[in-house]
């Protein structure tokens, strides 16, 4: 009987549901809720500096250009008059855009009226048909697909949409680029037989999502159509996506995270959730945590580019968690990554400075405040 009474007890001890519970406690990783970022007035005003730095410094520079001819060795602020500075030519065009996003958020914005002029000067009407003329140019057809073409489009979609009759003017002169790329986009997507799944500027899923969105501000079906079409040949069976690979060393976009921001454009509400639970199936989890990219070394131009990683997954991780309350602690993650990256870029080195104050922009703008 002892014997027995013996095996019994260590029985019940074994199965003590208390113990199981301490021990499932302990293993639930502690999260811990980032400060929510916000884009205010002065904060505007630091990171007007940034593009206002550069726009207009000419050198250093990278034409990545194809030389047709002694012709085409020209300085770039003869090839391209109005996007020659900032180091490159789509860096040139979304420091524009940062411009534009900060006066319309912020009209009293320090020296408000000087930026407005310098805009004007930059997007002449002649300035652009030079523009037009050069990716009109016999080797030229390629030239900046499709980074470059989607920022232009977020460009002229945020032009659009401010309501300022410097805008209109601004709008008018942009135009004939602006359809010269949407022609681009609707001949091109066809063609593309494999979307490129890549952290750097060939990123399709990312070119889409801009292109989209400026598609939908004016009502550009055709453009729509053409990229809602594309965007499910390439991705909707997709699953899986290997979070685990990310980021390259040299990453400045979130190849998985942006994919999954423009599925969430197209797709209907549950269809969308019916997907990204086969796609990224971990995102669910509200213990799930993404450690931010590391960089380590912010004046070498191709480390930097993870401070780029970190806000591009922001804003997709908002955008992902967009009206869906099942995927809100999404968005303490955001907070992490644009709160690790975010005070670096200020007096950062030309490397980083040039371009990531747009990125940081794009991503304070996606910050869900409410």
């Amino acid at each position: 009987m002892n014997k027995l009474l013996i095996i019994s007890l260590l029985t019940i001890f074994s199965c003590n549901p208390i113990k199981k519970e301490e021990k499932s406690i302990e293993r639930t990783p502690k999260i811990e809720i980032a400060e929510t970022p916000v884009l205010n007035l002065e904060q505007a005003n630091r990171l007007a500096e940034l593009p206002l730095n550069c726009i207009n410094t000419e050198y250093p520079n990278k034409l990545s250009q194809t030389i047709g001819s002694d012709t085409d060795l020209l300085p770039p602020r003869t090839l391209h008059p109005a996007f020659y500075g900032c180091f490159d030519w789509h860096s040139a065009v979304h420091g524009h855009w940062s411009l534009v996003s900060l006066l319309k958020q912020f009209p009293n914005i320090d020296h408000a009226e000087e930026i407005k002029q310098l805009l004007l000067n930059n997007l002449s009407k002649e300035n652009i048909e030079a523009e037009v003329a050069y990716f009109q140019g016999a080797f030229n057809s390629s030239y900046e697909r499709t980074y470059g073409w989607a920022w232009l489009l977020k460009l002229a979609e945020a032009i659009h949409t401010w309501d300022d009759e410097a805008a209109r003017t601004l709008e008018n002169n942009l135009q004939p680029l602006t359809d010269l790329l949407v022609e681009k986009y609707i001949e091109f997507l066809p063609k593309l037989n494999y979307p490129l799944r890549v952290g750097t500027h060939t990123n399709t899923a990312f070119g889409l999502s801009f292109a989209y969105d400026y598609a939908q501000s004016l009502n550009n079906k055709a453009l729509k159509n053409a990229i809602t079409q594309r965007a499910k040949y390439f991705f909707l069976t997709d699953k899986n996506c290997p979070m685990t690979w990310e980021p390259s060393g040299t990453d400045f976009l979130s190849p998985c995270l942006e994919e999954a921001a423009l599925m969430k454009r197209i797709l209907p509400k549950e269809e969308f959730k019916t997907w990204l639970h086969t796609f990224l199936p971990e995102l669910k989890d509200i213990n799930y945590t993404l450690e931010v990219g590391l960089v380590s070394d912010r004046t070498d131009g191709h480390l930097v580019h993870l401070d780029g990683v970190n806000f591009s997954r922001a804003w997709s991780l908002y955008k992902i968690a967009e009206g869906l309350p099942e995927y809100e602690h999404l968005m303490n993650i955001a907070n992490h990554h644009i709160n690790y990256s975010l005070p670096s870029i200020f007096g950062d080195s030309y490397e980083g400075g040039h371009w990531l104050g747009s990125f940081a922009i794009y991503a304070l703008n996606a910050v869900d405040n409410d």
